[in-house]
């Protein structure tokens, strides 16, 4: 359970202090609003392992991006987030983590990052991973949140998704890996999106209970490759009496790799 507000930092909102990966990462985040949970978790967890520089676009308070450095899988990362007081909270949970000197939290839109003239700090072409979380409730479909923070976070169209993966094509080297995770239903939305773009991708479905409907997809794809999309085993949370299965356990408390708790080779994706 998160801890009450920590007095140690000040913020114009109320702050928690919460526990990942079984203690080994720490994370203030806000109380109210976009929080992080399992999907930032099982974002790191996908990635590719000896990564040089990762970028973590929409990073929020830094979750996902930290989790990589937490995991061992990359050396540096940059977490790219638009909102000031994220971007602030990032920062301070890098340095609480020991990750100052390997980290850049940088405040930033998807649309200048990456561009010729656009961030300094973040060049075309610099980054070996991309990871990232978009807003995937799409009004047209979902309910969105009374919370506008939460709902800036959470609710996109489908096809915003082009913006998120233009940014992450101008950030990858050739051969780069882009890691998202999403709904079910923007399927359709992001193979599209990804064609011409990137190939080779492996859709991961992740779902809540045995039987039960996949809740997201995790995809992972190479840029510049042309290989068609390839389903690979889903990946499971919970047994059918609500208790987390052992490979749930080994990716969110022990911080093992999807591969690795899959029984696959970490760290590698294959060609389809």
């Amino acid at each position: 359970m998160p801890s009450r507000s920590p007095k140690q930092i000040e913020f114009p909102f109320a702050v928690t202090d919460d526990a990942f990966l079984g203690g080994k990462l720490k994370l203030f985040q806000p109380a109210r609003g976009h929080r992080s949970g399992h999907d930032a978790m099982l974002l790191a967890a996908a990635a590719p392992s000896k990564i040089w520089h990762a970028v973590d676009l929409g990073a929020g308070a830094g979750a996902a991006g930290l989790a990589l450095l937490a995991r061992g899988a990359t050396q540096n990362v940059t977490l790219l987030e638009i909102d000031a007081n994220l971007v602030k909270l990032a920062r301070e949970n890098a340095k609480r983590n020991g990750f100052s000197e390997r980290v850049q939290a940088l405040r930033g839109s998807i649309e200048r990052a990456g561009k010729s003239k656009g961030l300094k700090q973040v060049e075309p072409g610099s980054a070996e991973l991309v990871i990232m979380n978009p807003p995937f409730n799409d009004p047209s479909r979902n309910r969105t949140s009374p919370d506008k923070s939460r709902k800036k976070a959470h609710s996109a169209p489908d096809s915003d998704l082009d913006g998120w993966v233009q940014c992450a094509t101008r950030l990858l080297w050739p051969n780069g890996t882009l890691v998202m995770i999403h709904r079910p239903e923007a399927i359709g939305t992001i193979v599209a999106t990804l064609e011409g773009r990137f190939g080779a991708a492996e859709i991961i479905p992740v779902h809540s209970r045995p039987q039960g409907p996949a809740i997201r997809l995790i995809v992972r794809a190479i840029k510049g490759r042309r290989s068609a999309p390839a389903f690979r085993p889903g990946f499971l949370l919970a047994d059918d009496k609500g208790n987390q299965t052992e490979q749930a356990k080994a990716v969110l408390r022990q911080g093992l790799s999807l591969d690795e708790a899959q029984g696959a080779r970490s760290g590698t994706i294959k060609s389809s």
